[in-house]
């Protein structure tokens, strides 16, 4: 039994399927169902079954997966221990929605990095909503960017930055087809709300691998694209875009930090929270320059695992 084989149940369980906990763990589907099936054959278990509404833990399953849970922590609290113990600079692991890691995590890192007395090894990646909580739980990522999810429990989730969606392109049309980031495939996320808002059929999307990408369609007459007001702004200014009005924009939007709670985060993602109540911070996110392609995130330590 090993802690790829564990982790793997983990997020199979939380998440509620193998291709969402690859997606997770950014590796690949067979990878996820290889480690769950040496679990059960090694515990002579199924552990989770599929049914008519998804899947299901077994008896098994269920008094397996907060035990499970404790030992992905260890294991991440494990290698942070030897990191110290080498003298290697501390790991900050942020996540983020798709437009946050595009434009604002990097220079947030950098500029936090440049502040703090600490050596810091920072790194951010994207993910979906759904994906955030259980990351964080099971110490794969100490901080996340995006949506509010103080609901969720055993998290804590502030306000940071406000911001407006528009919709932009070179000019009004009655039926565009929408150019959207990653979000867009995302049902939790701001961008699929407004296209549901507006009722866009899924015919009419296009996704593009990052906004960038997808302003540049825009501009080029492809459609409309989603955008954050203030990240836009320089391309409007240019005259390379203009924003378009509709009937659901521009909708507000707030950015939260989520962690968490005080006495279970490290000391240094508490500091890269405060960090993001800062002047620095805020001219940051306000003026981020211009964006890097995202990647999904990944798990320091289930990559050393699986490779």
């Amino acid at each position: 039994m090993t802690l790829t084989q564990l982790g793997a149940f983990v997020l199979v369980a939380r998440l509620g399927s193998v291709k969402e906990a690859a997606r997770a763990l950014n590796v690949s589907e067979p990878a996820v169902s290889q480690a769950l099936a040496a679990l059960r054959q090694h515990l002579g278990d199924p552990l989770i079954v599929r049914g008519p509404g998804g899947m299901t833990l077994t008896e098994g399953g269920t008094r397996l997966l907060p035990v499970a849970s404790q030992m992905v922590v260890l294991g991440a609290e494990a290698e942070g221990a030897v990191r110290d113990a080498r003298g290697a600079p501390e790991a900050l692991r942020v996540v983020a929605t798709a437009a946050v890691a595009e434009f604002v995590a990097t220079p947030l890192l950098d500029a936090f990095a440049r502040r703090t007395a600490r050596a810091v090894e920072g790194g951010s990646g994207v993910v979906a909503r759904r994906e955030i909580p259980v990351l964080l739980h099971n110490r794969l990522a100490d901080v996340a960017l995006g949506p509010y999810l103080g609901n969720e429990p055993g998290l804590v989730s502030e306000p940071v930055f406000r911001a407006r969606l528009v919709a932009v392109g070179t000019a009004p049309v009655p039926h565009p087809v929408w150019l959207v980031d990653p979000s867009g495939t995302d049902p939790a996320s701001e961008t699929s709300g407004l296209l549901r808002r507006l009722k866009v059929p899924e015919d009419r999307i296009r996704v593009y691998p990052n906004q960038t990408a997808a302003w540049a369609a825009a501009a080029d007459g492809d459609g409309l694209a989603i955008a954050l007001a203030h990240l836009v702004a320089p391309r409007v200014q240019r005259g390379e875009l203009s924003v378009v009005a509709t009937p659901a924009t521009p909708v507000e939007v707030r950015w939260h930090v989520t962690t968490l709670p005080a006495d279970r985060r490290s000391a240094l993602a508490g500091s890269f929270a405060r960090f993001l109540a800062t002047a620095d911070a805020l001219h940051v996110m306000r003026t981020p320059g211009s964006g890097v392609p995202p990647s999904r995130f990944r798990p320091p330590v289930y990559v050393t695992l699986w490779s």
